[in-house]
Order: structure tokens, then sequence, then C-alpha cells
């Protein structure tokens, strides 16, 4: 086989598609950590979300593997679709007796779905953070929790967080906030099949192991997108 036939494989595709989505779940689970700390009041929570911010985008460890992410992103949300496209025209005819809900869950069928609804996100969220972050200017903050001036002021994307679910300062922090949590829920259902479905292709099946990867997938779909949706709701209730 050529070099390109392989490239054009759909089952190499697949594997990669299954890489990069392992990969996002470990994303995933780093930024949800920074994120938490948005929970911390006061100035003390304030220096810590903007020093995990300094961090993420001064490292330079951090912002080659952001680019792989980028990549990833990318890569799994067009490839994804792709994959879609070309199994739908393999078989343009439905079977007569096709019962797809007897043989698939929902969110495996709608896979392409839950993925442009996510890329959607993606994109709106890293206009009003990640853009604002690197390419316009931003709030600094000057002094730490004890009110000590610190040695290097920092890019204060704290208060920009805030503002942006806060209903007194930004009149669409209430949309924001629902389309948040809707794209978490997009973000549950496309785990609750993506995990199982990735470590399957990458050929973990076995009959004591995929009960459990399956059991960790589901408790993983839920909980991860479920603490991310909780802090637009909690910033825009306890600002409004």
């Amino acid at each position: 086989m050529s070099r390109s036939a392989i490239l054009k494989s759909s089952l190499v595709k697949k594997y990669w598609m299954a890489l990069t989505g392992l990969f996002l779940c470990l994303f995933l689970v780093g930024h949800l950590v920074g994120n938490l700390q948005l929970f911390i009041p006061g100035m003390e929570g304030q220096l810590q979300f903007n020093e995990y911010a300094k961090f993420m985008t001064s490292n330079p460890a951090v912002k080659i593997l952001s680019y792989v992410t980028y990549f990833s992103i990318l890569f799994h949300a067009f490839d994804g679709i792709k994959l879609t496209f070309e199994n739908r025209k393999a078989r343009p005819v439905k079977y007569a007796y096709n019962k797809p809900g007897e043989n698939s869950g929902w969110a495996s069928r709608n896979m392409a779905l839950l993925g442009t609804v996510l890329l959607a996100f993606i994109a709106t969220h890293m206009t009003n953070f990640w853009a604002k972050m690197h390419f316009t200017e931003m709030p600094m903050q000057t002094v730490d929790a004890e009110g000590a001036m610190l040695m290097e002021p920092l890019k204060d994307l704290h208060t920009v967080v805030m503002a942006f679910f806060n209903p007194s300062v930004n009149n669409m922090a209430l949309v924001a906030m629902l389309f948040y949590v809707i794209s978490m829920i997009a973000i549950a259902f496309h785990l609750w099949h993506g995990f199982q479905s990735a470590w399957q292709t990458l050929g973990v099946n076995h009959k004591k192991y995929t009960p459990l990867i399956k059991l960790i997938g589901k408790g993983f779909s839920v909980l991860v997108p479920l603490l991310f949706a909780v802090i637009p709701i909690y910033l825009y209730i306890t600002q409004a």
C-alpha cells in the first residue's frame, strides 16, 4: 500500500480520531483544574486564577502543548465530520428495516452534530477569552491577596471572565451562560460515546477491562462537563 493510500485510509483516520480524542480528554482535566479556581473568593482567587492564566500562556512547554491541542481539536473535529460524510456516502440507501435506535445510542449516531456544536463553542470561547488574553489590552492585577504590590503585574483574565458572566456588566450574560451549559451537555453526550469508542478503536477490547473502561468513561462524561457547567451558573447567580 502506498503512503498516500495509508494516509487516506479510513482506518488510519479512526486511529488518529481516537488518539486525539483521548489527548483532548487530558486537556479537559487540566483546563478544569485551572477553571475551578474561579470558585475561590476574593483577591486570593483572582491571584491564583491569573497566575494560572499566565503559566498557561508563557511557559514554553505548555505553549508547545497548546499548539498540539489546537491541532488536535481541528483534526478531531474536521476529520470526524469528514468520516461521517464518507460513511454516509458509502451507504447512500438506508436499509428498509433499519432500526438505529436499537443498534446504537443517540450520541453515537450524532457525533458529527455534537462535534459541530462543540466547534462553534470553542470558536466563541477562544474569541471571548484566549484572543483577549493574547491580542487585546487587558486590565492588570498589581497587588496580591494581602494588598502588597506584585513584582510583576498580571493580566487580569479573572476580571474579564467575571464580567462576561455578570448580568450587570454584560447584557448577554444570560445567553452566554446558557450557551456554555448547552455546550457542556453536548460535550457530555460526545464523551459518553467517544471515550469508550476510542479505546475500542485502539484495540482495548477485553471482557475483563472493557466494562471498567465503560464505567470510567460514563463517569468522566458526566462529572467533567457538569463541573465545567456549574462554573458559569455559579458566576452568573452570585453576580446577578
